[in-house]
């Protein structure tokens, strides 16, 4: 029995978490995850990671853990390249144990994993980890292409961002990507936008969070993606969204707007990082940059979220508070907890 009995439980069996809701407008997968009796929800986000322990990911896992025991954590989300360099060749690939089970052992860390896709998880075979038979080998493990989980105060939008990126198909070099399920391209986007807009529209949550692996606003390594600039963040901004979370820069980011509430947050940490790798930014957007491992924690009440990013040795480098109380305002607040 987990500790805390408001907690959902799921290796006995009972996938609460699991649970189909009634299909809205948008076709996007719908999952629940119920939030606490008290109506608050705490999670780590943690991307970039899978190396079979090297590079650090086991030391980032480890803090994970410690810092997941003291928050009590509800889940976990990953931003995506779970597998590097090249995906897994297939449901049977222990990479999937090397880099995932063996490595994330820690109690506080055995509640659902939500992923998403990363460009390296498209080098390989996409549909095992699509499949189910990686969550009858790690009941945590849940991903999808794209899909939405309602946590009752959040909505979360998963995106699989990596079809957007031209270069993938126009110049992908010694790389093969599996593109089984998204061709044709065109018709996959549009249909991934409408649907996003769609289910972004139609929800009631007081707290709207898209979480994808590619960068829309981003100093570090691959920068700014300009497709996710051009077709997915006038969505964003049109439907209030809150949060944008993604990795695919090895760095821990906060990036505010000056044209948008929407928040920028990278957690690319999760294992090989790349030091002294940082673009120019304005000042007035650029709320913390960190070229190093690490993860974030957000704890969130109806009203307020709390975030805090940690190195891998476990301190705190930046923290901040939302609060939805000035939701009215042209901008709303961030300060200091």
């Amino acid at each position: 029995m987990v500790e805390g009995g408001h907690r959902v439980l799921f290796l006995g069996g009972l996938l609460l978490w699991l649970c189909m809701a009634a299909p809205s407008a948008s076709e996007l997968q719908r999952l629940q995850h119920r939030a606490r009796p008290d109506g608050t929800l705490s999670f780590l986000v943690v991307g970039d990671w899978g190396r079979e322990g090297n590079y650090n990911q086991s030391e980032v896992a480890s803090q994970m853990g410690v810092i997941g025991e003291k928050l009590d954590i509800d889940f976990v989300i990953s931003t995506g390249d779970n597998f590097y360099e090249d995906g897994l060749t297939g449901e049977d690939d222990p990479a999937f144990s090397k880099s995932f089970t063996d490595i994330y052992t820690a109690p506080s860390l055995q509640k659902p994993w939500y992923n998403v896709l990363g460009n390296h998880d498209y080098r390989g075979d996409v549909e095992a980890q699509l499949s189910p038979v990686l969550r009858e080998k790690d009941s945590k493990w849940i991903c999808y292409r794209s899909y939405i989980l309602n946590a009752e105060i959040v909505d979360f939008f998963f995106v699989d961002t990596t079809p957007f990126v031209d270069d993938y198909f126009t110049n992908p070099g010694e790389h093969k990507y599996d593109w089984k399920g998204v061709e044709p391209r065109d018709e996959y986007l549009s249909k991934l936008l409408t649907d996003v807009d769609s289910a972004l529209k139609d929800s009631p949550a007081n707290w709207k969070i898209v979480v994808g692996h590619h960068t829309i606003k981003s100093a570090g390594h691959h920068g700014v993606t300009v497709e996710l600039v051009e077709q997915l963040l006038p969505i964003l901004q049109a439907n209030n969204v809150d949060l944008y979370v993604n990795g695919h820069d090895h760095c821990l980011e906060h990036i505010t707007s000056t044209d948008s509430e929407t928040q920028f947050i990278t957690s690319g940490g999760g294992s090989k990082a790349w030091r002294g790798d940082i673009r120019p930014w304005k000042p007035e957007e650029m709320k913390f940059y960190y070229d190093g491992q690490g993860f974030l924690s957000v704890n969130m009440t109806g009203d307020q979220a709390d975030l805090v990013f940690y190195d891998v040795f476990g301190q705190v480098l930046h923290k901040w508070s939302i609060s939805k109380q000035l939701r009215t305002a042209a901008k709303r607040s961030y300060s200091e907890f």
